[in-house]
């Protein structure tokens, strides 16, 4: 029987013991092969030459802001497609928000749990390799192509990114039913255990930014989450 392959994980991080506790934690899990970039124009370089699974990514890096190293990534066609967890001592909302407008795949704070970063990381790749229905939807001035990824709004194409796609087509797939954030947290982050429902709020805000007049079709049910309005 042959052995799963690695999945290839890019740290790109200055401060010498995060690497080598995020290092032993992987290493422990299992499955993980690792390469590291203690700047950030070492990790883009890393990360276009390597073509890694993952990248873990600190926001405040030499040379290069992680912001901006995530921003280049995830507008290069060749790269766009690699998860990326950024990493920060920052804890501010702002930090989130941008990381996320960016394309991040997910945020977590300094100091943080290994065993939670691991878990994350495993959800993300899990839920990159889900087999997803490729069945047109739609919904008012918004149809969802899931075969070519692409979206539009009155026919014109809307750039979301992975997660905001699997958010919008997930609400979608179950229009006029409620969604609430833990389930949501479940089925589109792929984690088992609550984290952040913040992180849903924040997504649903972009989405609705990206979408305009459309927007409003994505409902806040108070107190539960979100479902998309039946017209």
């Amino acid at each position: 029987m042959d052995a799963v392959p690695s999945k290839r994980i890019l740290i790109v991080e200055d401060e010498k013991d995060v690497v080598d506790l995020l290092t032993l934690n992987l290493r422990k899990a299992g499955g993980f092969a690792l390469s590291t970039a203690s700047d950030g124009t070492a990790g883009l370089t890393k990360a276009r030459a390597e073509s890694p699974d993952f990248i873990i990514l600190d926001l405040m890096l030499p040379k290069m802001p992680g912001l901006e190293v995530c921003k280049i990534l995830k507008s290069d066609p060749a790269t766009r497609h690699i998860p990326v967890l950024m990493l920060t001592a920052r804890a501010e909302e702002i930090d989130r928000i941008v990381g996320l407008e960016f394309g991040a795949d997910d945020y977590v704070t300094k100091p943080f749990s290994p065993r939670e970063v691991v878990l994350r990381i495993k959800a993300i790749l899990r839920r990159g390799n889900a087999e997803e229905t490729h069945d047109r939807l739609s919904a008012g001035p918004i149809t969802i192509d899931p075969a070519r990824h692409e979206v539009r709004v009155n026919g014109k194409r809307i750039d979301l990114t992975s997660l905001e796609f699997k958010l919008l087509r997930t609400l979608m797939q179950r229009r006029g039913r409620v969604q609430e954030r833990d389930r949501l947290l479940n089925e589109v982050w792929g984690y088992e255990s609550m984290i952040d429902t913040r992180t849903v709020d924040t997504h649903v805000r972009r989405l609705r930014e990206k979408l305009g007049k459309a927007g409003d079709i994505v409902e806040t049910v108070r107190g539960f989450g979100y479902r998309l309005r039946e017209k």
